[in-house]
């Protein structure tokens, strides 16, 4: 017979630990997109000769182990600039410049994907370079991007465990505090694992949705 020492409570305090799963993940993932839309039409407009010194930082973001940025941040903030900031902070900081390094890539990737020739003629139509990238460059990068993005989406999600090693209780770290707590390791990585899956399966599956719908149009 199945028996477990789990309780109501236990669960609630996962679900607390999901809920800073996706919170970490999604103040990550929108400020990390809008910098890296930003990084990536600087470092396609400007070349990458000018766009050097940009590049140079986000590889450094994409280069180094997060859980190394995370502990060096947390330790420079506050040990160093005494600025007295929280785990989840730092957390969120670290992990919106870390999005936005691989989605500076991508976004550069979908605006090449732009077939010079459409752009010339909305140009040769009088099209302002603002009106050329709201209106033609945009709509048909984000197409190009999205799949990306989403993979990118999730795989911040699955990367947020660990900002446990700056005193962020999320997910996984509720499970391991439980694991400790009544040793049913088994049972409780595979209810963490369900939380994951729960949280990442509707983006997922959404966004392929988007793709097969604009791929249709």
């Amino acid at each position: 017979m199945f028996d477990t020492a789990l309780t109501a409570n236990d669960f609630i305090f996962l679900a607390k630990g999901a809920g800073m799963t996706i919170f970490v993940t999604a103040i990550s993932v929108f400020f990390g997109t809008i910098l890296g839309i930003v990084f990536g039409v600087i470092r396609y407009q400007l070349g990458p000769f000018w766009s050097a010194p940009l590049m140079f930082v986000l590889d450094i973001f994409r280069s180094i182990p997060l859980l190394i940025q995370l502990v060096l941040t947390y330790a420079f903030l506050g040990t160093v600039l005494r600025l007295g900031m929280s785990g989840l902070t730092v957390a969120c900081i670290v992990l919106t410049l870390y999005t936005s390094a691989y989605c500076a890539e991508i976004v550069r990737g979908g605006i090449e994907a732009v077939p010079l020739t459409l752009r010339r003629a909305a140009r040769s139509l009088g099209m302002t370079w603002a009106q050329d990238m709201r209106s033609i460059v945009l709509p048909l990068a984000t197409r190009v991007a999205l799949p990306s993005w989403i993979g990118l989406a999730l795989g911040v999600m699955k990367d947020s465990a660990l900002v446990y090693v700056v005193q962020v209780t999320e997910l996984l770290k509720s499970t391991q505090i439980l694991i400790t707590r009544l040793q049913e390791p088994l049972l409780l990585l595979m209810i963490c694992g369900a939380f994951y899956f729960v949280i990442s399966f509707p983006v997922a599956r959404f966004g392929g949705y988007l793709e097969k719908r604009w791929s249709n149009d």
